[in-house]
């Protein structure tokens, strides 16, 4: 009965989602239809045949969407995003043209065929490449040449439109700043102008005073495109929750009120956050993943020690520890607080939602080994016979999502853990970093973050390396020596990062 009732819901379920996908495409699709026909006299057999075909080639779009990406099929704000960026596109266009044409209109000398190559349809695809992926532009840049030939019932002009989007999507395919937009813009122009040379050629139409015209509207084609890019992308990325590498990178400036904050008020966990910052981006590149993300993650991943950074070892500066006066058990919830806090600041500071998650991932539901063996001590020292359980001394979790989070909690436990080597000797490193990963492993913290073994065999060589680098030896200068006399031998002794 259960059964019958599960496969029922599920049906139904299937049912909705690929009645909500159909919809979606119905509705792009006449959008689209209706930006080509504005402005035409309208003929129901001519527009039901442009909406027809347009819905195949979004059909096309969306397969092939599918079986390069199959998560899509859930993510309805990725389609959602994409056909906004298409229909957009277009209406963009449409509008341009219009206005074009009426300037035209003004200077009635002029062709105003000549004014089409001024339409920034490459917009979309810069887009694209910007908020999604390269694979996605490129086939967004090849299904937009196919919908500006049908609409402008022009060829030609599909080769412009597809030449143009392609440049877009390539000249900004590692845009690590913003003015790498007004770059792109200005190869766009430059390739426009050489295409719709080369088109007047083909026209028998080179050497007339139009071509004049066709090189400044090509020309102006890539200006238009970074002035509308420029504008349109921090929208994007606001309302459909995006974070692309330029405002990752603007995150890791380290003049961001957050890592200020931080370096003041606890220094010692922002030179710790640093440094798992460079370990964490060591290994993404190997690993498959976002190495500017990685980065931003790491160094935003204990902003919540902010709050109360003398109850952190690496922020303490005397002999003695806050701990010392505390229960193992509030000892522990003060340190499982730093996660909430975290979230509390990230969110007040509109941190990105990938970066908040791992806020929250970092420790997993790892348990707190010292204050958990302090309270067995405890327990047997009093000879008292309730048992301690380790479950109250877990981190609340969850368990690393990504493989981004996994690296930020490996990169955690191993950047703390290789402080107490006294001698950082490349063997005992390695050992360190093995030892500290496969009990990660073993303990199931990477259970749901899809890496594999050959990524955490990769992870190891890149931290020990990295780690090696770091530790590595100093000789001795005549003169300069420091005696530990009237210093602190002893540090304190709760590991409580």
């Amino acid at each position: 009965m259960k059964n019958d009732k599960l496969q029922k819901h599920k049906k139904e379920k299937i049912g909705k989602n690929l009645l909500f996908r159909i919809s979606l495409l119905v509705i792009f699709a006449a959008i689209l239809d209706m930006s080509m026909e504005w402005g035409r006299t309208f003929s129901l057999q001519t527009a039901l045949g442009n909406f027809l075909l347009i819905a195949f080639i979004l059909l096309i779009f969306y397969k092939d969407m599918m079986r390069y990406n199959p998560a899509i099929k859930q993510d309805y704000r990725l389609i959602l995003l994409i056909l906004t960026l298409l229909s957009g596109n277009f209406i963009i266009g449409r509008i341009f043209d219009y206005v074009l044409e009426g300037f035209a209109a003004t200077f009635g000398t002029i062709d105003p065929s000549l004014f089409i190559y001024a339409i920034p349809l490459a917009t979309g695809t810069m887009l694209a490449v910007l908020l999604i992926d390269i694979h996605t532009a490129i086939v967004f840049t090849f299904i937009t040449s196919l919908i500006a030939g049908l609409w402008l019932n022009n060829p030609l002009y599909s080769i412009f439109t597809f030449a143009a989007g392609l440049t877009a999507a390539f000249s900004v395919i590692r845009c690590k700043k913003r003015s790498a937009i007004w770059r792109g813009g200005l190869f766009v122009g430059l390739v426009c102008v050489s295409v719709s040379l080369m088109i007047t050629l083909a026209s028998g139409e080179f050497l007339k005073i139009g071509t004049i015209v066709s090189i400044g509207t090509s020309f102006l084609n890539g200006i238009i495109v970074a002035i509308l890019v420029s504008a349109l992308l921090p929208l994007f990325e606001y309302f459909f929750k995006i974070t692309t590498d330029i405002s990752l990178l603007e995150l890791l400036d380290l003049n961001h009120p957050l890592m200020r904050e931080l370096l003041v008020e606890a220094p010692g966990t922002y030179h710790h956050s640093i440094v798992v910052g460079n370990l964490v981006e060591s290994a993404a590149e190997a690993v498959g993943v976002n190495p500017l993300l990685a980065r931003a993650s790491a160094y935003y991943h204990d902003i919540g020690k902010i709050k109360m950074p003398e109850y952190f070892i690496e922020n303490q500066m005397g002999p003695t520890n806050v701990h010392d006066k505390l229960t193992p058990r509030m000892s522990s919830m003060v340190l499982v607080a730093h996660i909430k806090e975290g979230v509390e600041l990230a969110k007040q500071y509109k941190l990105p939602k990938s970066i908040i998650d791992i806020i929250q991932q970092h420790h997993g539901t790892s348990v707190q080994t010292y204050f958990y063996e302090k309270a067995k001590e405890q327990k047997e020292k009093e000879n008292a016979s309730p048992h301690v359980s380790a479950e109250d001394f877990r981190y609340p979790g969850p368990k690393p999502q990504t493989r981004i989070a996994a690296l930020v909690l490996m990169a955690d436990a191993i950047e703390a853990a290789s402080r107490v080597l006294s001698d950082p000797t490349p063997t005992r490193v390695s050992t360190l970093v093995e030892k500290l990963i496969n009990h990660a492993f073993i303990d199931g913290q990477l259970d749901n973050c899809e890496l594999t073994l050959k990524d955490i065999r990769e992870i190891k060589i890149y931290f020990v390396y990295l780690l090696t680098s770091m530790y590595h030896r100093r000789v001795n200068y005549p003169g300069l020596e420091v005696k530990d006399e009237n210093t602190h031998k002893e540090p304190a002794k709760a590991q409580t990062a």
